[in-house]
């Protein structure tokens, strides 16, 4: 069986631009996921897209940090920066935070909750969950979204931490590679909570890229697509878009870069895609599918 890639892209949601660039990669048979943020100002126009291309596997990019709640904001205190209104606006802020203990789990869960419930309402199958910012790589935030995944019916999760493989390529800069180095200690930690080890919710083997966020032009991506293991199942995060008027108005440090990341998709993997040993593209809902046989054939 070749390997299975799952290529997906965050900020579903954040644009309007960031939402054509989805749809038109999909309808281009390059692009089979999508992970939408439920407070986005592009919400709507964004299950629009998702209506309009149901095939496409849409799941949800939970925010805790750099972003606007769902919950009202009294009723998640711990989550909310000084403006009183929205998150903390730094990673480094709310990490900080987290190992203080300052963050409550039953907050977390509950602002998760109201995340995945308004995709839910909106008529989404949510096929997996991951985090702006890849924060359920802290087992204190892996552990109430694990919970929450699993009371709604959803049966996959980012795996987010980088395959060894993938960050032996270099890229990214030094001190990025070195962080995502340091955060892989974490990794099976991530792997011991019970919904993953019983396999109840399912993840891949490995995320591939992560310290190339920000650089993923053409050649690293053909770079990282030959690399890419004959077996096993990986996902590639990355930010497609149009680097337009309304990405002028929203806090992203990737503005250019998701047009190159758009152009890159589209020359790089029908060229993979016809060539001999090509992975297999799918979304998370196959994950789960696989899970669900598997238990059928148990029983």
């Amino acid at each position: 069986m070749p390997a299975r890639l799952i290529l997906n892209a965050d900020d579903f949601g954040l644009t309007r631009g960031i939402n054509r660039a989805i749809g038109e990669l999909h309808s281009a048979g390059v692009l089979p996921s999508a992970t939408l943020m439920a407070a986005g100002p592009a919400f709507d126009d964004a299950i629009a897209v998702a209506r309009a291309h149901p095939s496409l596997g849409v799941g949800c990019h939970i925010v805790l940090t750099d972003g606007a709640p769902v919950s009202p904001p009294d009723s998640i205190p711990s989550l909310i920066g000084t403006d009183g209104k929205n998150f903390r606006p730094s990673l480094v802020d709310f990490v900080q935070a987290l190992l203080l203990g300052r963050i409550n789990a039953e907050e977390v869960a509950r602002e998760a909750l109201a995340q995945i419930e308004k995709l839910q309402r909106a008529g989404i199958c949510v096929t997996h969950i991951d985090t702006h910012k890849h924060t359920h790589l802290f087992p204190a935030i892996a552990r109430p979204l694990l919970q929450i995944a699993d009371r709604c019916g959803i049966r996959s999760i980012r795996n987010p931490f980088e395959s060894d493989w993938s960050l032996a390529l270099d890229h990214g800069s030094l001190a990025r590679r070195l962080a995502v180095r340091l955060i892989g200690c974490l990794r099976p930690r991530f792997e011991a909570h019970a919904q993953i080890r019983e396999g109840r919710i399912r993840t891949t083997d490995g995320t591939v890229a992560i310290s190339a966020t920000g650089q993923l032009n053409a050649a690293t991506l053909a770079e990282v697509l030959r690399a890419l293991p004959s077996t096993g199942t990986y996902e590639l995060c990355c930010h497609p878009g149009y680097n337009d008027g309304d990405l002028d108005r929203v806090a992203t440090r990737l503005r250019a870069h998701r047009d190159i990341e758009r152009e890159a998709l589209l020359s790089e993997i029908p060229r993979v895609l016809a060539g001999p040993n090509a992975p297999l593209l799918i979304h998370y809902g196959s994950l789960a599918a696989q899970q669900n046989a598997s238990f059928q054939r148990q029983v």
